[in-house]
């Protein structure tokens, strides 16, 4: 379940990402520590996401 926790995390993770990155530029803030403020935080989310993600899929199994 570990190994398929970080496979999904890395695909969520730079979804979330960019995602953040995207939000952050549309508003306005286009140095660098905003964006990688934004970027940190999405792929942060992504571990409760991606653990939450594996346990749903591994208990309709």
């Amino acid at each position: 379940m570990f190994r398929l926790t970080l496979i999904l995390h890395l695909f969520i993770g730079s979804t979330l990402a960019g995602s953040g990155v995207i939000a952050a530029l549309t508003m306005g803030y286009g140095t660098l520590i905003p964006i990688l403020i934004a970027a940190a935080i999405g792929f942060l989310i992504a571990s409760p996401v991606s653990a939450m993600i594996v346990k749903a899929l591994t208990s309709q199994s």
